[in-house]
């Protein structure tokens, strides 16, 4: 029997999407990654995105509510993962920095693809 979840800090999703959001921030800081303000700002924009709509959408409350920002957090996850390409790219990270961050944020869209299912299963169903 699985315990209920009452906060988002106790959450396996939010917990990785902290630690991602962690590294993309240390690995925005290196080298040409750092001056390139516009890429910076928004690859960490997508991983606070991340982190801030799983945390949301588990207090809503509301399955209808908790599906929406959850989905809202994978697609912030996406674009992130589209991000990291463009700074393999342009050459502000190695093929092995952009493996290890791309397998993270892989990691936490799988694992926010298995909660949307599960809050999908609980949500109302309204006939007409």
């Amino acid at each position: 029997m699985s315990k209920k979840i009452e906060r988002f800090e106790d959450l396996v999703a939010w917990q990785k999407a902290r630690k991602l959001t962690s590294n993309i921030y240390a690995a925005s800081n290196l080298g040409g990654f750092a001056s390139d303000f516009g890429l910076k700002d928004q690859i960490r924009r997508a991983a606070v995105s991340i982190m801030s709509n799983i945390a949301e959408g588990l207090e809503r409350g509301r399955p209808t509510e908790s599906h929406q920002f959850l989905s809202v957090a994978k697609g912030s996850c996406a674009e992130l993962r589209s991000q990291l390409y463009v700074a393999l790219d342009a050459g502000y990270m190695n093929s092995y920095s952009f493996g290890r961050l791309m397998g993270q944020a892989s990691e936490v869209g799988q694992i926010l693809g298995g909660l949307r299912a599960s809050v999908e299963r609980r949500r109302p169903v309204f006939r007409t």
